[in-house]
């Protein structure tokens, strides 16, 4: 596997970090998973804009534009055999003393990791389950995908499988908050809900983009805190990512949902396509 770090290119079992690097140390860094297409990433300045709101209220310098990081990603794509791939960005706070001293992190460790995607069928559903695993409080106001992710692995840990299952984690309130990997929608009588950003969910680039999609097609959008009661008598029900884009729920525990045929999953996954389709033709 074909990665970059700090400006060179390497394979995956050449890298190296410090353990004195305070992303490990103290999980002071923060990362942006995302796929290309024909060597394009969808909402790539979205993305970037999350973190750098990420790094600047850390103080983590970021030494690289964000054409940089482009030009890194379409790199690795090529050195790859040209096919598309999933990528993490990640960056880590950099090589300090142990203890909290830094005002700031003049020099963060930088790695782009691309890996090979898994076989996917646009459609393909999954089944969620109610997590054991309490959705905690995010260390700021906004929640940063950061490697503070204890909370993800330990409700990972209550799943044989992400490939077939998502995990739907629930506040300290009960209110419905996001899945393992994902944002989480449901439609009800027509209308499109979602948790609000104020349960402490991720603020998700594709959870953004799905609700301005279904605005302009005239659905109506809700945001709020949401009990499972309110998701368990919904008409259908997806969660998105940026690598597997929608993916249709088949059920949430006994609860059987309409899956890749529910009507409203397919418009607004085909909208999504189509913004694919049209990123690919405004770059030729």
């Amino acid at each position: 596997m074909w990665c970059w770090m700090n400006g060179e290119f390497m394979r995956a079992e050449d890298l190296r970090i410090s353990p004195f690097d305070h992303g490990f140390l103290y999980g002071t860094g923060f990362f942006e998973t995302f796929r290309t297409y024909d060597s394009n990433v969808l909402l790539f300045d979205e993305h970037m804009e999350r973190l750098h709101v990420a790094l600047k209220e850390y103080r983590i310098t970021m030494p690289y534009t964000n054409a940089d990081i482009l030009a890194v990603v379409q790199m690795l794509g090529e050195k790859s055999g040209n096919k598309d791939g999933y990528f993490r960005l990640n960056v880590s706070a950099g090589v300090h003393d142990i203890g909290l001293a830094p005002s700031s992190y003049a020099t963060p460790n930088v790695i782009i990791f691309r890996k090979a995607l898994a076989p996917a069928v646009i459609g393909m559903e999954k089944k969620a389950v109610w997590l054991e695993t309490t959705r905690n409080q995010p260390e700021s106001a906004v929640r940063h995908k950061s490697h503070n992710f204890l909370n993800n692995v330990r409700g990972r840990l209550e799943l044989p499988s992400l490939k077939d299952a998502e995990g739907l984690f629930v506040t300290s309130e009960g209110f419905v908050a996001e899945g393992v990997t994902s944002n989480v929608f449901w439609l009800k009588d027509g209308e499109l809900f979602t948790p609000a950003i104020e349960t402490g969910i991720l603020p998700g680039t594709t959870r953004a983009f799905i609700m301005e999609m279904a605005r302009t097609a005239g659905i109506t959008v809700h945001e709020g805190c949401y009990g499972k009661e309110h998701m368990e008598s919904a008409d259908e029900a997806f969660v998105t990512n940026a690598v597997q884009e929608l993916v249709p729920l088949a059920a949430i525990g006994d609860i059987l949902l309409p899956g890749d045929s529910g009507f409203y999953y397919q418009k607004l996954h085909e909208l999504y396509r189509q913004a694919i389709r049209d990123m690919k033709e405004g770059d030729d």
